[in-house]
Protein backbone atom coordinates (compact mmCIF):
# COMPACT_ATOMS: atom_id res chain seq x y z
CA UNK A 1 0.00 0.00 0.00
CA UNK A 2 1.36 2.98 -0.78
CA UNK A 3 1.91 5.97 1.29
CA UNK A 4 0.89 9.38 1.27
CA UNK A 5 3.84 10.90 0.57
CA UNK A 6 3.93 8.11 -2.55
CA UNK A 7 0.47 9.37 -3.63
CA UNK A 8 1.11 12.67 -3.55
CA UNK A 9 4.04 11.92 -6.07
CA UNK A 10 2.29 9.51 -8.41
CA UNK A 11 -0.16 12.66 -8.27
CA UNK A 12 2.76 14.60 -9.37
CA UNK A 13 3.87 12.72 -11.76
CA UNK A 14 0.18 11.28 -13.78
CA UNK A 15 -0.05 11.02 -17.15
CA UNK A 16 -3.89 11.27 -17.03
CA UNK A 17 -6.48 12.67 -14.20
CA UNK A 18 -10.37 11.21 -14.08
CA UNK A 19 -12.23 12.97 -12.22
CA UNK A 20 -15.65 12.38 -10.78
CA UNK A 21 -18.57 14.84 -11.77
CA UNK A 22 -21.15 14.79 -9.58
CA UNK A 23 -20.32 16.44 -6.26
CA UNK A 24 -16.77 16.50 -7.39
CA UNK A 25 -16.76 18.44 -10.22
CA UNK A 26 -19.99 19.96 -9.71
CA UNK A 27 -21.66 20.74 -6.32
CA UNK A 28 -24.77 18.88 -7.10
CA UNK A 29 -25.90 15.49 -7.79
CA UNK A 30 -26.64 15.72 -11.28
CA UNK A 31 -29.54 12.48 -11.24
CA UNK A 32 -31.00 14.15 -8.07
CA UNK A 33 -31.59 17.66 -9.76
CA UNK A 34 -33.54 16.08 -12.48
CA UNK A 35 -35.66 13.98 -10.19
CA UNK A 36 -36.51 17.64 -8.65
CA UNK A 37 -36.92 19.54 -12.06
CA UNK A 38 -39.64 16.25 -12.51
CA UNK A 39 -41.25 16.66 -9.09
CA UNK A 40 -39.76 13.20 -7.57
CA UNK A 41 -36.51 15.02 -5.82
CA UNK A 42 -37.38 13.29 -2.10
CA UNK A 43 -37.60 9.63 -3.37
CA UNK A 44 -34.71 9.57 -5.52
CA UNK A 45 -32.59 11.58 -2.95
CA UNK A 46 -32.68 8.30 -0.42
CA UNK A 47 -31.92 6.40 -3.61
CA UNK A 48 -28.58 8.41 -4.27
CA UNK A 49 -27.92 8.10 -0.64
CA UNK A 50 -28.02 4.33 -0.57
CA UNK A 51 -26.33 3.72 -3.92
CA UNK A 52 -23.25 6.17 -2.97
CA UNK A 53 -23.06 4.29 0.60
CA UNK A 54 -22.31 1.27 -1.32
CA UNK A 55 -25.25 -0.94 0.07
CA UNK A 56 -26.65 -1.24 -3.35
CA UNK A 57 -25.47 -1.83 -7.04
CA UNK A 58 -24.83 1.12 -8.81
CA UNK A 59 -26.76 -0.42 -11.60
CA UNK A 60 -29.96 -1.51 -9.20
CA UNK A 61 -30.17 2.32 -8.08
CA UNK A 62 -29.52 3.85 -11.05
CA UNK A 63 -32.47 1.59 -12.90
CA UNK A 64 -34.93 2.47 -10.32
CA UNK A 65 -34.11 6.22 -10.04
CA UNK A 66 -34.76 6.79 -13.73
CA UNK A 67 -37.27 4.29 -13.47
CA UNK A 68 -39.25 6.87 -10.81
CA UNK A 69 -38.31 10.27 -12.85
CA UNK A 70 -38.58 9.19 -16.40
CA UNK A 71 -37.53 12.33 -18.00
CA UNK A 72 -38.02 13.22 -21.24
CA UNK A 73 -35.53 14.43 -23.74
CA UNK A 74 -37.09 17.91 -23.39
CA UNK A 75 -36.90 18.25 -19.54
CA UNK A 76 -33.27 16.95 -19.33
CA UNK A 77 -32.40 19.54 -22.04
CA UNK A 78 -34.61 22.48 -20.55
CA UNK A 79 -32.75 21.21 -17.02
CA UNK A 80 -29.50 22.11 -18.46
CA UNK A 81 -30.63 25.74 -19.67
CA UNK A 82 -32.64 26.75 -16.67
CA UNK A 83 -30.68 25.35 -13.94
CA UNK A 84 -26.81 24.29 -15.38
CA UNK A 85 -24.25 22.68 -13.02
CA UNK A 86 -22.58 24.47 -10.80
CA UNK A 87 -18.75 24.06 -10.80
CA UNK A 88 -17.06 23.34 -7.90
CA UNK A 89 -14.50 26.14 -6.33
CA UNK A 90 -10.89 25.48 -7.58
CA UNK A 91 -12.16 22.86 -10.71
CA UNK A 92 -11.62 24.94 -13.40
CA UNK A 93 -7.80 26.66 -12.46
CA UNK A 94 -6.97 22.60 -11.28
CA UNK A 95 -7.84 21.45 -14.76
CA UNK A 96 -6.52 24.55 -17.20
CA UNK A 97 -2.97 23.37 -14.59
CA UNK A 98 -3.26 20.13 -15.57
CA UNK A 99 -3.44 20.58 -19.28
CA UNK A 100 -0.25 23.43 -19.05
CA UNK A 101 1.35 20.47 -17.55
CA UNK A 102 0.47 17.92 -20.52
CA UNK A 103 -1.65 15.90 -18.31
CA UNK A 104 -4.50 13.94 -20.12
CA UNK A 105 -8.02 15.06 -17.87
CA UNK A 106 -11.30 12.77 -18.12
CA UNK A 107 -14.70 12.75 -16.37
CA UNK A 108 -15.66 9.17 -15.58
CA UNK A 109 -19.61 9.92 -14.11
CA UNK A 110 -22.00 7.62 -13.34
CA UNK A 111 -24.11 10.84 -14.21
CA UNK A 112 -25.62 11.32 -17.76
CA UNK A 113 -23.60 11.79 -21.01
CA UNK A 114 -25.45 15.04 -22.01
CA UNK A 115 -24.97 17.01 -18.10
CA UNK A 116 -21.54 15.67 -18.31
CA UNK A 117 -20.49 17.17 -21.80
CA UNK A 118 -22.09 20.35 -20.67
CA UNK A 119 -19.65 20.80 -17.65
CA UNK A 120 -16.37 19.25 -19.79
CA UNK A 121 -17.22 22.42 -22.44
CA UNK A 122 -16.99 24.66 -19.48
CA UNK A 123 -13.69 23.05 -18.56
CA UNK A 124 -12.00 22.46 -22.14
CA UNK A 125 -11.81 18.93 -21.84
CA UNK A 126 -12.83 17.26 -25.36
CA UNK A 127 -15.78 15.12 -25.76
CA UNK A 128 -13.68 12.20 -26.41
CA UNK A 129 -12.99 12.27 -22.67
CA UNK A 130 -16.32 12.28 -21.14
CA UNK A 131 -17.37 8.68 -20.21
CA UNK A 132 -20.93 8.68 -18.58
CA UNK A 133 -24.30 7.13 -19.04
CA UNK A 134 -26.65 7.64 -22.08
CA UNK A 135 -29.87 8.38 -21.58
CA UNK A 136 -32.19 6.82 -24.22
CA UNK A 137 -35.49 8.37 -25.69
CA UNK A 138 -38.38 7.60 -28.12
CA UNK A 139 -38.62 9.11 -31.48
CA UNK A 140 -41.31 11.40 -29.63
CA UNK A 141 -38.83 12.61 -27.04
CA UNK A 142 -40.16 10.26 -24.18
CA UNK A 143 -37.91 8.31 -21.84
CA UNK A 144 -36.98 5.14 -23.33
CA UNK A 145 -34.46 3.49 -20.56
CA UNK A 146 -30.67 3.96 -20.66
CA UNK A 147 -27.80 2.48 -22.22
CA UNK A 148 -26.66 -0.65 -20.15
CA UNK A 149 -23.65 -1.22 -22.13
CA UNK A 150 -21.59 1.57 -20.85
CA UNK A 151 -18.84 0.56 -18.40
CA UNK A 152 -20.24 3.34 -16.12
CA UNK A 153 -23.50 2.34 -15.81
CA UNK A 154 -22.62 -0.56 -13.12
CA UNK A 155 -20.40 -1.49 -10.44
CA UNK A 156 -17.14 -1.03 -10.77
CA UNK A 157 -17.75 0.65 -14.45
CA UNK A 158 -15.01 3.61 -12.97
CA UNK A 159 -12.13 1.02 -12.91
CA UNK A 160 -13.20 -0.63 -16.25
CA UNK A 161 -12.68 2.80 -17.91
CA UNK A 162 -9.76 3.33 -16.02
CA UNK A 163 -8.19 -0.28 -17.40
CA UNK A 164 -9.04 1.20 -21.05
CA UNK A 165 -7.95 4.30 -20.66
CA UNK A 166 -4.52 2.49 -19.79
CA UNK A 167 -4.71 -0.16 -22.57
CA UNK A 168 -5.54 2.47 -25.43
CA UNK A 169 -2.78 5.64 -24.45
CA UNK A 170 -0.57 3.61 -22.51
CA UNK A 171 -0.93 6.04 -19.41
CA UNK A 172 1.56 4.43 -16.20
CA UNK A 173 0.13 6.55 -13.85
CA UNK A 174 -3.39 7.76 -13.25
CA UNK A 175 -4.98 9.01 -10.84
CA UNK A 176 -9.02 9.13 -9.66
CA UNK A 177 -10.45 11.77 -7.82
CA UNK A 178 -13.94 11.35 -6.80
CA UNK A 179 -16.45 11.52 -3.20
CA UNK A 180 -17.93 8.14 -4.09
CA UNK A 181 -17.40 4.53 -3.26
CA UNK A 182 -17.47 4.43 -6.64
CA UNK A 183 -14.19 5.93 -7.22
CA UNK A 184 -12.97 4.79 -4.66
CA UNK A 185 -12.57 0.97 -6.03
CA UNK A 186 -11.36 2.07 -9.13
CA UNK A 187 -8.13 2.51 -7.60
CA UNK A 188 -6.41 -0.07 -8.60
CA UNK A 189 -6.42 -0.51 -11.87
CA UNK A 190 -6.22 3.30 -11.22
CA UNK A 191 -2.82 4.07 -9.34
CA UNK A 192 -3.67 6.85 -6.78
CA UNK A 193 -7.08 7.40 -5.38
CA UNK A 194 -7.94 11.14 -3.86
CA UNK A 195 -11.60 11.48 -1.65
CA UNK A 196 -12.88 14.36 -1.89
CA UNK A 197 -15.33 15.77 0.19
CA UNK A 198 -15.69 19.64 -0.50
CA UNK A 199 -19.41 19.21 -2.01
CA UNK A 200 -20.69 15.85 0.60
CA UNK A 201 -18.58 13.83 3.05
CA UNK A 202 -18.81 10.09 2.51
CA UNK A 203 -18.11 8.79 6.20
CA UNK A 204 -16.55 5.44 4.59
CA UNK A 205 -14.32 7.27 2.13
CA UNK A 206 -13.31 9.87 4.44
CA UNK A 207 -12.15 6.89 6.43
CA UNK A 208 -10.86 4.76 4.03
CA UNK A 209 -8.58 6.99 1.81
CA UNK A 210 -5.28 7.88 2.62
CA UNK A 211 -5.37 11.06 0.99
CA UNK A 212 -8.72 13.08 1.16
CA UNK A 213 -9.57 16.19 0.38
CA UNK A 214 -11.53 19.40 0.91
CA UNK A 215 -10.72 22.08 -1.64
CA UNK A 216 -9.11 21.97 -4.79
CA UNK A 217 -5.89 24.42 -3.76
CA UNK A 218 -4.88 21.60 -2.05
CA UNK A 219 -3.84 20.05 -5.28
CA UNK A 220 -3.01 22.93 -7.01
CA UNK A 221 -0.60 23.50 -4.08
CA UNK A 222 1.14 20.31 -4.74
CA UNK A 223 1.65 20.50 -8.25
CA UNK A 224 3.22 24.14 -7.70
CA UNK A 225 5.67 22.42 -5.25
CA UNK A 226 7.51 21.00 -8.13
Amino acid sequence: MASLMELKEIFRSADAVCFDVDSTVIREEGIDELAKFCGVGDAVAEMTRRAMGGTVTFKAALTARLGLIRPSYEQVQKLISDNPPQLTPGIRELVSRLHQRGVQVFLVSGGFQSIVEHVAQQLNIPTANVFANRLKFYFNGEYAGFDETQPTAESGGKGKVITHLKEQFHFKKVVMIGDGATDMEACPPGDCFIGFGGNVVRKQVKEKAKWYISHFDELLKELEER
